[in-house]
């Protein structure tokens, strides 16, 4: 079994200097719409994990053990400590006659976004819009994956949902799967569906969330992210009365990024959005948001890298909290971050 981990910690500052008397979402003197480096002003451990793999042969199984800000808001809609501190746990069967089919069961990150819960395996530092307010996080249950031609692999998902281990109102998300490879680009397509309203199975919510990776050469990357969701809210019945609508919320993003490799030690990292919470479904706020990010990393050594970030958020509203009191409708933020990692593939 292979054993890799990392140790992810920074420092972020807002020129907005939001007070730590002001809470939002539970958590004071914060970075708002960010994830995992959402805390300002101070120091802190965006995430430690610890790994354990084995591929399938035909049997396998992989744990991810998380802490730190990370964990915190990955399990934030997990009930009774159900899968506290773990990201995945999944046993994987890959059979020999199969052609290529993998199974999977158990906790596993979702398929959908362009980027990934390890700020390692990311372009920039902080996570996107659409990482954030888009998409989930996890989902628990079974996912197959099968090669169908040499450029493409499909798969099929039955799941319980968004985010939870179990579920109140007793209904399947079913997620379908698509990545198409080609040497200079790939495409990869997601769509997930299924009834997510608490306590009823009214209602559903279907995401639709696609990816185009360009590859054109070894010093330049870029991407396109496109994400739609929208949810119909259901009637849920309380004793003798009840509640809630049929409301349709939409949710709809786009972001960009290009990455130069500058040196073997040196990279740039640029990404832009546009995220459309039509009816405040996600952030809490009916707005139309824009950011963009620019990200400078420097590796130091093998499993040792930092990276040097400028953020600005703004909305069409006065969302972001400024100083004890004030809303505005922009906020900046500079980050300095390292990370360290070691495993058997770093």
């Amino acid at each position: 079994m292979d054993i890799s981990g990392l140790i992810d910690g920074y420092y972020s500052y807002n020129a907005n200097r939001p007070s730590d008397t002001t809470s939002i979402n539970g958590y004071d003197q914060v970075n708002q719409l960010y994830n995992f480096n959402d805390k300002t002003d101070q120091f802190s451990l965006a995430e430690a994990r610890l790994t354990l793999n084995h591929d399938p042969d035909p049997v396998g199984a992989h744990i991810d053990l998380i802490f730190g800000r990370a964990e915190t808001l990955v399990n934030e809609s997990v009930t009774d400590n159900q899968g506290k501190y773990i990201e995945q746990a999944f046993i994987s069967l890959k059979p020999p006659k199969a052609k290529g089919l993998e199974l999977d069961f158990g906790k596993f990150v979702t398929s959908a976004g362009a980027e990934v819960i390890e700020s390692k395996d990311n372009w920039n530092y902080s996570r996107s819009l659409l990482f954030a307010w888009a998409i989930p996080y996890f989902h628990f249950g079974l996912r197959s994956s099968m090669p169908v031609s040499k450029t493409e692999t499909l798969g099929v998902q039955v799941v319980n949902g968004w985010n939870n281990i179990t579920k109140s109102n007793g209904g399947v998300t079913v997620g379908l799967t698509s990545a198409y490879v080609k040497p200079k680009y790939t495409w990869n397509l997601n769509y997930y569906t299924g009834p997510e309203n608490v306590n009823t199975q009214k209602g559903y919510r279907n995401l639709i969330d696609t990816t185009l990776l360009l590859t054109p050469s070894a010093k330049f990357n870029a991407y396109i992210n496109y994400d739609y969701g929208q949810n119909r809210d259901g009637i849920t019945s309380v004793g003798e009365g009840s509640t809630g609508d049929k409301l349709l919320n939409h949710w709809q993003g786009v972001a960009f990024a290009a990455h130069g490799q500058v040196t073997g030690t040196q990279a740039l990292t640029g990404r832009f959005e546009y995220f459309n919470d039509m009816n405040g479904f996600s952030t809490g706020t009916r707005q139309e948001l824009k950011e963009f990010t620019g990200t400078y990393e420097y590796k130091w050594a093998e499993g040792l890298l930092s990276r040097v970030e400028y953020r600005r958020d703004w909305s069409d509203v006065n969302f972001f909290h400024k100083g004890d009191s004030n809303l505005v409708d922009a906020q900046s933020t500079v980050s300095v971050a390292f990370v360290a990692f070691f495993g058997p593939k770093r």
